[in-house]
């Protein structure tokens, strides 16, 4: 997979979101993205899922236009602020709604994802009983279950104990093996030059390489 970034810019009542970036990525990388609360990173993310309109500029997906050849990633699997659930489902149950809109994975593969996170122990509990960490671990869950091209995590370590931290990275790993094109967004410079093949920096909306 290749995504092309080009001249893409976002204004939101005459405020400038993302300035004029481009940036191409390729599948079996890990790309990291420094910036501070309200630099622009999740904004950027949110474009590459289709999820906001650009005010200029446009993405290709293999050549595919994002918003005009079709109006989200063909397979892409993301954390974006805050993950949300039902609070009245348990971990499983969860999984198993998001997972009926495709109907791509089996109910093991729902299972694997949630082993894979460290929730196995908790996976009774309903999604109200949850501490901020568990909440982190459906979410990063949810976006790797169905084994997607393009996996874009936001802040994905918020809340993880030394333990999760650990699992997760074993993910990344696995994930840019299987050759899933992989981006992360996060304020910790220090983890990202862990994670990352490559980094850049996003400050008042510009994305430049580190």
């Amino acid at each position: 997979m290749k995504i092309e970034v080009q001249n893409i810019s976002k204004i939101i009542n005459k405020n400038v979101i993302l300035d004029d970036i481009s940036v191409d990525f390729i599948s079996g990388k890990i790309y990291g993205i420094k910036g501070r609360n309200g630099s622009g990173k999740t904004v950027f993310l949110k474009s590459l899922c289709g999820l906001t309109r650009l005010t200029a500029g446009q993405i290709l997906m293999d050549g595919k236009r994002l918003g005009k050849d079709m109006d989200f990633p063909e397979s892409v699997g993301f954390l974006i602020e805050y993950p949300g659930f039902p609070g009245g489902l348990n971990a499983f149950d969860n999984l198993k709604v998001l997972a009926s809109i495709k109907q791509r994975i089996s109910d093991d593969e729902i299972q694997s994802a949630i082993s894979r996170v460290g929730l196995e122990q908790d996976a009774k509990k309903k999604y109200r009983q949850y501490s901020l960490g568990m909440k982190q671990k459906l979410g990063i869950a949810a976006a790797i279950m169905e084994k997607p091209e393009l996996l874009l995590l936001d802040e994905p370590m918020n809340g993880l104990d030394d333990d999760a931290v650990m699992k997760f990275k074993k993910i990344l790993q696995e994930e840019k093996e299987r050759g899933a094109l992989i981006i992360i967004v996060s304020h910790d410079l220090e983890e990202l030059e862990m994670l990352s093949d490559e980094l850049y920096q996003m400050k008042e909306g510009r994305l430049e390489k580190k």
